[in-house]
C-alpha cells in the first residue's frame, strides 16, 4: 500500500511539473529533410535498402560500432543515457570501450543531473567528442512522446516507460524525418551486439505498445529487421520505392476514414 501511495505522489507530481514547464521536445537547429535510420544495439540489425548519403543516423548508446561497420564514422545524432558516462556496471563499461575515440555529429545525454562541467569531463575520460551537446531532462523527453504519440507518460519504472531507442524514433519524427528505419530495436530480443553478456532488455511492453501506436496513427516508422517485422507487424523497409508506395497507401486509407490532421504524408524523395 505504502509504495502505492508512492507511486502516485511521484505520478501527480512529475503531471503537475510537467504542466507547469510545458516542455519542448528536443529539436535540431536544421530538421531532417529524407529517411532517418535509427540504429540500436540488439545483436542481430541489418543495413537498410538503398542505404546511402541522403539517409541520416542515429545511434543508441553504443551502437555505433553497428554503424561503423557501415562506413558511417560519425553519427548524425546520437543519444546516450546518463549512466554510460561514468556508470560501473557491465553494460555502462562496454559502451564506453566502444565509443570510446568515436565522435557524433550532434551529442544528446540524457537525464544527466550534475552539471554540464563534469559530463564534459566525463566525455573527455573515454575520448568521445561531439560538434554539439545538449542534455535532455525527464520532462522534455516526455515531452517527445506526447507530442508524437500522443501518449502521456510519468516514467514511472522500467515498464512505464519506453526505451532510448523508441525516443529516438521520437525524436526523428518530431524532427521532420521522412521515414523512419529501425534496425537493432527488437523488444522481443536480449542481449547488445557490443558484448556476450546477454543482458535482460527493459521496457518491452511500453516499446511494442508505442511501436503500434505510431503505426496506427499513419506515422511512417519501418523496420530493416524481418524478425520484427514479423513480430510486431512493422512494414518491413525494402527500399524507398516500396516504401513511397506504402506510405501513399496510407494517406489514401487515411482520407478514406478522415483521419485527424497531423497525420503525416511524407515525400520519400
Amino acid at each position: 500500500m505504502a509504495a502505492n501511495f508512492t507511486e502516485l505522489k511521484k505520478h501527480l507530481y512529475r503531471r503537475l511539473k510537467y504542466r507547469l514547464l510545458r516542455p519542448k521536445p528536443p529539436a535540431l537547429s536544421e530538421p531532417f529533410s529524407g529517411p532517418v535510420v535509427v540504429v540500436g544495439s540488439a545483436p542481430v540489425s541489418h543495413k537498410p535498402a538503398d542505404f546511402d548519403e541522403t539517409f541520416r543516423v542515429i545511434t543508441i548508446n553504443g551502437s555505433q560500432v553497428v554503424t561503423k561497420a557501415w562506413g558511417v564514422e560519425t553519427p548524425d545524432v546520437a543519444l546516450v543515457q546518463f549512466n554510460q558516462i561514468e556508470g560501473t556496471n557491465t553494460n555502462a563499461v562496454e559502451v564506453r570501450r566502444v565509443l570510446n575515440g568515436e565522435r557524433a555529429k550532434m551529442l544528446y545525454i540524457l537525464l544527466w543531473r550534475d552539471g554540464r562541467k563534469r559530463l564534459e569531463d566525463g566525455l573527455k575520460a573515454f575520448n568521445y567528442r561531439y560538434d554539439n551537446l545538449e542534455i535532455v531532462d525527464r520532462y522534455r523527453r516526455m515531452a517527445l512522446l506526447d507530442r508524437v504519440g500522443g501518449m502521456q507518460c510519468s516514467e514511472l519504472g522500467a515498464d512505464d516507460k519506453c526505451s532510448n531507442g523508441i525516443n529516438a524514433v521520437l525524436f526523428a519524427l518530431h524532427n521532420g524525418a521522412s521515414a523512419v528505419i529501425i534496425t537493432g530495436i527488437n523488444p522481443d530480443s536480449g542481449g547488445h551486439i557490443y558484448n556476450q553478456e546477454n543482458l535482460a532488455r527493459l521496457h518491452i511492453r511500453k516499446d511494442r505498445e508505442i511501436l503500434l501506436r505510431l503505426i496506427e496513427r499513419g506515422y511512417p516508422v519501418f523496420t530493416a529487421d524481418p524478425a520484427v517485422a514479423q513480430s510486431l507487424g512493422l512494414p518491413l523497409w525494402e527500399g524507398k520505392a516500396r516504401a513511397r508506395q506504402i506510405s501513399e497507401a496510407h494517406a489514401r486509407a487515411a482520407r478514406s476514414v478522415s483521419k485527424p490532421a497531423g497525420v503525416l504524408n511524407p515525400s520519400l524523395g
